[in-house]
């Protein structure tokens, strides 16, 4: 059963505000496909009634009065000035709606959150850290298309941190907005990277490089200092494990106990700096030390948890802070310099091949044909050398050497 159309010359704004609702449903034309639609329950809604390729069609325009007489009328005029290009008005809403969405689903922002959520990082703290850099960005075109974001836009966030003096974290910024947009060229969303063009935009960094004992005259004595050290017991522990494993300073505080495994004498991770899995052979003097400290913070979460809280790892000024306490100033040794140390040691004392030690200290190397060494590359000489390396270092302590 069709619903009734009351017809008339064309409706006004009287007419619309005063049309009332009835048993059923009814019509009141204005012309040229358009109509309002009056329901019983007194709601009225705009339709325009057209024909395309020779299908008789419905298009919605919205609600009275949220739409009014006149907006009605020019959105009938604007669907027929799509018919007269031959374009269906109703194909042509959708297409914009689903612009509309993609639009809002895709701003780099949203992207960006994505991105955070499907690759978290090793610790909670890097994630804040993350977070912090990004916000930098959605500050200024967080709610943009990615699409339309530009390397100028890019520059403008990083000139004002660099202005602020912070030139380190200028180029953090450019960093992570990169790793966002290779993300969403991955995902389909982006197809370019425009932090690519920014090289050589920013003020350089200043390389600072970390303090470190490379001589094994002086490595010797700190080493019988760290074995004398008073200090809380998960301190102790971390203190003597960081020159046998060499991590990065941040990896080891952060060491999860789930990934290490002592029976296999392994512990595996994965790097956020260079975003690989990576395998760090135990000696026995390193399985010793975790056996240890296992009775003492095994049940949680962190192999070395904050004194306050268990469920954050140890501060990452802790093992600065016991150097200090043991006499080497901020100039002379820090948590990072055990891997210079070992570094230059295993090269220039031990002898053992850069390519190994690199692959041990999980740099980002390459083979002669440019493809990055997988976790398990050298993986037998490197469970040899960490073992001569906690060996050499008894040695250095009991002054044997």
């Amino acid at each position: 059963m069709t619903t009734p159309t009351k017809k008339a010359k064309g409706l006004t704004d009287t007419s619309v505000k005063s049309a009332k609702p009835t048993a059923k449903e009814y019509k009141l034309s204005d012309g040229h496909g358009l109509y309002l639609l009056v329901k019983p329950n007194g709601g009225k809604y705009w339709r325009l009634k057209y024909y395309f390729l020779d299908k008789e069609k419905l298009l919605a325009f919205g609600v009275y009065p949220d739409v009014s007489l006149k907006e009605a009328r020019l959105k009938r005029e604007a669907a027929k000035e799509l018919l007269r290009g031959s374009i269906d008005p109703s194909e042509h809403k959708k297409a914009v709606k689903q612009l509309e969405t993609a639009q809002t689903e895709n701003t780099f922002e949203a992207i960006a959150l994505e991105w955070m959520e499907k690759h978290p990082p090793h610790a909670d703290v890097t994630a804040s850290k993350n977070r912090w850099l990004l916000n930098f960005a959605f500050a200024v075109f967080g709610k943009k298309a990615i699409t339309d974001i530009t390397a100028p836009d890019i520059l403008g966030v990083c000139r004002k941190i660099e202005d602020s003096g912070r030139i380190t974290t200028a180029h953090s910024v450019k960093s992570k907005c990169g790793q966002v947009f290779r993300y969403a060229i991955a995902t389909g969303k982006a197809t370019t990277d425009p932090t690519l063009s920014l090289r050589g935009a920013l003020t350089p960094k200043v390389i600072q490089h970390r303090p470190s004992i490379t001589d094994p005259k002086e490595v010797a004595p700190l080493l019988r200092a760290i074995n004398g050290y008073q200090g809380q017991f998960v301190t102790i522990c971390a203190l003597k494990l960081a020159p046998l494993v060499f991590v990065r300073s941040g990896e080891l505080r952060q060491a999860l106990w789930e990934e290490i495994d002592l029976e296999a004498a392994e512990w595996r991770y994965r790097v956020s700096k260079t975003n690989t899995d990576h395998i760090v052979p135990l000696s026995t003097q390193a399985v010793a030390i975790l056996n240890e400290l296992h009775a003492v913070t095994g049940r949680g979460k962190y192999v070395f948890p904050s004194i306050r809280t268990n469920s954050r790892p140890m501060s990452e000024n802790t093992i600065n802070s016991a150097l200090r306490a043991l006499g080497y100033d901020s100039n002379q040794m820090c948590g990072h310099g055990f891997r210079a140390m070992a570094r230059t040691i295993l090269d220039e004392v031990l002898h053992y091949r850069i390519d190994v030690i690199e692959q041990q200290l999980a740099h980002a190397v390459k083979d002669v044909h440019g493809r990055a060494y997988n976790r398990t590359k050298h993986l037998p000489e490197r469970k040899e050398m960490m073992q001569e390396w906690s060996n050499y270092l008894d040695e250095l302590k009991s002054d044997i050497r």
